[in-house]
């Protein structure tokens, strides 16, 4: 009847640990929430995956890690 003790242990370590892990994931998503709202706002005409970028070349963004 001993060994009956040792299932009931990991089950509640497992238990603890899927606890902790939904605790975290609670705190990220708020720091998420958080992070977005504190964002500035960004312009619904454009597009955030092309913004910036300018028709023609563009500057290679090392260029300036290599002397010419």
């Amino acid at each position: 009847m001993a060994n009956r003790s040792r299932p009931t242990l990991l089950k509640r370590e497992r238990e603890k640990m899927r606890m902790e892990r939904q605790q975290q994931k609670v705190v990220r998503r708020q720091e998420t929430k958080d992070r977005k709202a504190s964002a500035p706002p960004r312009n619904p005409d454009e597009d955030p995956d092309i913004a910036g970028i300018r028709p023609g070349p563009q500057p290679i963004p090392w260029a300036d890690e290599f002397p010419s």
